[in-house]
């Protein structure tokens, strides 16, 4: 994991592709709330967002 974390790094600086960060933070930011949201009772009010 740590692997492809340095990697995406070194891509984003390399190729200066920055406008990808806010990007990829949102999707990781999205994925972690429906995955630690999913057995709780918060959950049918986070998928009406969806």
């Amino acid at each position: 994991m740590m692997e492809m974390i340095k990697d995406l790094w070194k891509f984003l600086r390399a190729r200066k592709k920055w406008w990808l960060l806010p990007v990829i933070l949102v999707l990781l930011v999205v994925g972690a709330l429906l995955v630690l949201t999913s057995g709780t009772a918060v959950a049918p009010f986070v998928y009406t967002f969806f």
